[in-house]
């Protein structure tokens, strides 16, 4: 490991003069920073902008997150995917107003217990808010870390993390919250994944990978398990009134999203067995379309009714209704039904 001690100065001057303009990076409201933690994992930086500036909008302090119902914590999140992190923050926002006064958890071992909080989060927050000295640990830094080492060590592994942690600590002894985040920003904006800006690298002299001409071969980690891919086929149904039919799911995934009818299509159970009705439907699919979790693609065909129905002489069960095209908004729809609502409005 490199031993130069300009290493920090050079970065954080580097950072001091280079650093993006990002809404969150102008307060220091603990509630604030994050929130933008929890937007930010799984999402660039130009996508949340727009969605933390509506959350704390609507949203501005903790009572007012505690008060909100969570169809309308999820309707604000639409979009951004990944909405248990909405779920899990709301819970811990209403820890932290019935069991903290409404003040978030300065201590690192309290604000770790809450729901959704995990090491990078807990050490990025406590870091930037309140400066506690704890190192932040993500993919940017396992990147920048590895490289600056040439360390091949997997960072996949558990083991490597914690490696990390330890020997990135002398460093945010002091100044935590802009070490971490000048660690952070110089991955996404030079040390990046492929094709890094070594030449404009502010820390290029304290660089063993650079020296060594292993920069492209590092960070070393494992291979992705292939993701499970499970064909869905979604039913379109219009009634005499000209609405159509949504369901709110009962799946752990997107528990308690709306959508246009689903199912598995190696499954017996489809629209009809469910309505026991025998409507029509189109015989090849009006639209396709994949969409990605992190562990699972759902590849989807659309079918289309042949004819309206008439609203009258259909029950549905309980978790069914109808639903007005101009009302959509009203409901909270997962990107994938977003995508299949916009395709029937302009067709």
């Amino acid at each position: 490991m490199y031993k130069k001690e300009n290493f920090k100065d050079n970065l954080l001057r580097w950072f001091n003069v280079e650093q993006r303009e990002m809404p969150w990076r102008e307060t220091k409201n603990p509630y604030y920073i994050w929130l933008s933690e929890i937007m930010l994992q799984q999402t660039q930086v130009a996508t949340v902008i727009d969605y933390y500036l509506r959350f704390i909008e609507r949203f501005p302090t903790i009572e007012s997150l505690n008060n909100a119902q969570e169809d309308e914590v999820l309707k604000l999140w639409e979009g951004l995917g990944y909405y248990s992190r909405a779920r899990n923050f709301h819970t811990a926002i209403k820890d932290v107003y019935q069991n903290h006064n409404s003040i978030v958890p300065s201590e690192p071992e309290q604000f770790g217990n809450l729901k959704g909080v995990g090491p990078y989060t807990k050490a990025a927050v406590m870091s930037i808010a309140f400066n506690k000295p704890l190192a932040t640990v993500d993919g940017n830094v396992f990147r920048v870390w590895s490289r600056l080492n040439n360390d091949d060590r997997d960072t996949k592994l558990q083991s490597t993390r914690k490696a990390f942690e330890q020997e990135l600590q002398p460093y945010v002894e002091s100044q935590a919250g802009d070490f971490n985040q000048a660690m952070m920003e110089l991955g996404a904006m030079i040390c990046t994944p492929k094709s890094p800006l070594c030449l404009f690298c502010p820390v290029q002299d304290n660089c063993e990978a650079f020296e060594k001409g292993t920069v492209n071969d590092l960070p070393v980690k494992t291979t992705k398990v292939s993701k499970k891919i499970i064909k869905q086929h979604v039913y379109i149904v219009k009634n005499n009134k000209n609405e159509y039919l949504i369901e709110q799911r009962t799946e752990k995934l997107l528990n308690n999203m709306w959508e246009f009818p689903m199912y598995e299509a190696t499954s017996k159970k489809n629209i009809n067995t469910e309505l026991e009705m025998n409507i029509s439907f189109s015989d090849k699919p009006v639209y396709k379309l994949k969409h990605q979790f992190t562990h699972l693609q759902w590849d989807i065909e659309v079918y289309m009714a042949n004819e309206a129905i008439d609203k009258q002489q259909v029950e549905l069960p309980e978790r069914m209704q109808w639903m007005n095209f101009k009302d959509k908004e009203q409901y909270n729809f997962p990107v994938s039904m977003t995508k299949i609502y916009k395709f029937l409005k302009e067709h």
